[in-house]
């Protein structure tokens, strides 16, 4: 920025926020992209690797950041060890999972010597390395994203004991930790309006300083203009879902589907795909690649040629919380898509003009037969990208995180 001195930025993530290739790096790395190309801040990244192969990618980050610490997450064994640590403490087992004593020296460093104006924090679980420390004036904004502490109480409904019980202990506990850095930021985010909304009702004390900011498309990338090869072969019609396959909503939504409601599309349109669009499948996942019609692919280096190609795009999410972006690239893209109130939140589109909602495994499968047979489906996903390319442009919100963090 000319004539300005930059000021110093310290931003910490649970995750490499880069490639952009799941819901929350999308985020993040949209966040830090915009602030290192606003020319104001020198930027002091911190997060974690959890994927070998986003080793490759550390480039592209040290050409935004003045300075990067970046550490693998952990062994199984680990993390394992880490776990019980936290249960012995009576913490939320969130934490342990990003404790490590490197990034702690590294942090007190970049506070000691490069004594930041401004602290971002990405995911509750990196608020630790700043909560209890000296900040020396340095303005906190806290991004959340999601209440997680709700997610895991929502694990808990859906598990049967003991499984029901250490969710709901983590739910308990992570909320305890998130009321504290709540309370402690100047500024506290979430993906959605109903998820801030639901925070400010869990702590109320933080209400007046609790923001949601949707996420944005890049609706040039996701863009029905493009042309694809067909990874279908000329098979279908395809019905598609894409996610990270290791994250439990994903692996619960796609089981659920392809067992219940795949059955019923079958059985009016037997040629029909169900296509598992996603890196890191879990043995469950992996399974259902023995059912007719299902194909799981394991990550792929681009998600839009499935889409473009695809019939429907399906999300039928039973546990959700904030903004699925497998929605927002769906819709970007043209295709009709069927989804759920849950998966619905945080998007502001009408049910029978934007896209389809349905709640039971019935009729999900039904309004998916709908969404292949119908002539109307062309204008759905015509109205689809309109909505998106009007309403979640990425400027637009990246605007408010630079209010909230000056």
């Amino acid at each position: 920025m000319a004539g300005r001195q930059a000021e110093e930025l310290l931003f910490l993530s649970q995750r490499i926020p880069y490639p952009p290739n799941k819901g929350d790096k999308i985020r993040s790395f949209h966040i830090l992209r915009h602030l290192a190309e606003s020319g104001r801040y020198r930027i002091h990244l911190g997060c974690f690797i959890d994927n070998d192969e986003d080793w490759a990618h550390l480039e592209v980050l040290r050409g935004m950041c003045a300075d990067c610490m970046v550490l693998p997450l952990g062994s199984k064994t680990k993390k394992l060890g880490a776990l019980l640590a936290g249960a012995l403490r009576g913490e939320a087992l969130t934490l342990p999972m990003y404790r490590d004593a490197r990034m702690a020296a590294w942090v007190d460093r970049v506070m000691t010597e490069a004594r930041p104006d401004r602290v971002f924090v990405y995911s509750s679980a990196m608020a630790q390395y700043v909560l209890d420390a000296p900040r020396r004036g340095a303005r906190l904004v806290m991004d959340f994203v999601d209440v997680d502490s709700d997610k895991w109480r929502q694990y808990a409904e859906t598990q049967r004991w003991p499984m029901s019980r250490v969710y709901r202990r983590e739910s308990r506990a992570l909320l305890d930790f998130d009321r504290r850095v709540a309370e402690t930021a100047a500024a506290s985010i979430f993906v959605s309006e109903p998820e801030a909304a639901l925070f400010r009702r869990l702590v109320p004390l933080a209400a007046e300083r609790t923001f949601g900011i949707g996420n944005g498309i890049d609706a040039d990338y996701f863009s029905p203009r493009a042309e694809f090869d067909d990874p279908f072969g000329g098979r279908g019609p395809a019905v598609v879902f894409t996610g990270a396959m290791d994250y439990w909503p994903n692996v619960d939504a796609v089981t659920w589907f392809a067992h219940d409601g795949l059955p019923g599309v079958r059985a009016r349109h037997p040629e029909a795909l169900f296509a598992v669009v996603g890196g890191r499948p879990t043995p469950a996942v992996r399974k259902l690649a023995e059912l007719p019609g299902v194909i799981v692919t394991g990550r792929v280096p681009d998600v839009r040629p499935y889409l473009a190609h695809a019939a429907v795009a399906v999300a039928p999410m039973r546990v959700a919380r904030g903004v699925q972006n497998k929605v927002l690239e769906a819709m970007a893209m043209e295709r009709p898509t069927v989804t759920t109130p849950q998966g619905l939140e945080g998007i502001d589109a009408e049910p029978g003009r934007h896209l389809l909602v349905a709640e039971d495994a019935a009729s999900i499968a039904e309004a998916v037969v709908s969404a292949i047979d119908s002539p109307d489906s062309a204008s759905l996903g015509t109205a689809a990208r309109s909505l998106v390319v009007d309403g979640f442009s990425w400027p637009a919100r990246l605007a408010q995180f630079d209010r909230l963090l000056q």
